[in-house]
């Protein structure tokens, strides 16, 4: 159900053109695509309920996401309970979509809200959606009998009337608080200012660092190239496939291929790395006489 800027209202306006149902055939429906799969009668009832998740959707425009988006996700939830409805359980379908509705939007707000992660818990998303309506409902309630209210009894309040621990009130305070802002922008309203990205320290490797690093470990390819040679050709084999591939084989894969039991290659296998160490630790032995 893509949808754009241009077609989400054309859209809005057919869904609110659409059937409404009666009990008696939302449950037929139901009971059609819960136990026939009938696809003709999951697309009815969507439909039909189309304007609902519309209409659930126009309430969060206010956090800033666009209203094709919304409608989008709001969409998502309401087919997401539809494949979940449980007819025989006696509720309407349009109460139980709701609860699908809403956390399909809230989800999308919350992980559109700020690049840093809002926040996933119950508690957090009861946070970010309920935290500025409780502050300024208990800061007129305090007005109201004449007390002020300081930041820290308030984030108190907020959490006694929202049911949540008192820190994290203080940790979606301060991410509500501040926005994102981009690492090209400059420190200045000059345009000659340096940008952001510019006091990030860089992490990676300076150049006196990058050339012992790269000679080490071309001593250590040598070195586990030497290594390899002295093993048999199975021996080798089972190494690379079990150690230097990206997806490492099993050993009952590779007793398949060798004809061999899924022990017997594990035999092999501890045989081999054994070769290895053993010519390893002779060979940084031997480096190791050399330089001293």
């Amino acid at each position: 159900m893509a949808l754009d800027a241009r077609s989400d209202q054309a859209f809005s306006r057919q869904a609110m053109r659409a059937e409404l149902l009666d009990a008696e055939t939302e449950l037929a429906l139901a009971y059609a695509w819960r136990d026939q799969r009938d696809e003709a009668a999951l697309h009815r009832l969507i439909t039909a309920y189309m304007r609902l998740a519309i209409s659930m959707a126009s309430k969060f425009k206010r956090y800033g996401a666009p209203m094709n988006d919304l409608i989008q996700e709001a969409s998502l939830g309401l087919m997401k309970a539809a494949d979940k409805f449980d007819p025989d359980r006696g509720v309407r379908f349009s109460t139980y979509a709701v609860w699908w509705i809403k956390a399909s939007i809230q989800d999308y707000v919350m992980r559109n809200w700020s690049m840093v992660r809002t926040g996933s818990t119950s508690s957090q998303k009861s946070l970010f959606f309920n935290m500025r309506r409780v502050q300024a409902q208990l800061e007129r309630e305090a007005a109201a009998r004449g007390e002020r209210l300081d930041r820290y009894q308030i984030r108190q309040m907020i959490a006694t009337e929202v049911g949540v621990p008192l820190h994290d009130v203080e940790m979606m305070e301060g991410r509500l608080s501040g926005s994102d802002y981009s690492l090209n922008a400059t420190q200045s309203s000059d345009d000659e200012g340096r940008e952001w990205i510019e006091t990030i320290e860089d992490n990676s490797l300076q150049a006196d660092e990058t050339v012992p690093y790269s000679k080490d470990m071309n001593t250590l390819r040598e070195w586990l190239i030497r290594a390899l040679s002295e093993l048999n050709e199975r021996e080798r084999f089972i190494v690379c496939e079990r150690k230097l591939r990206d997806d490492p084989r099993t050993l009952e894969s590779l007793g398949n291929e060798l004809g061999l039991s899924k022990e017997r290659v594990r035999q092999l296998e501890a045989a081999a790395f054994g070769k290895l160490r053993k010519t390893l630790e002779g060979q940084s032995k031997e480096v190791h006489h050399l330089l001293a």
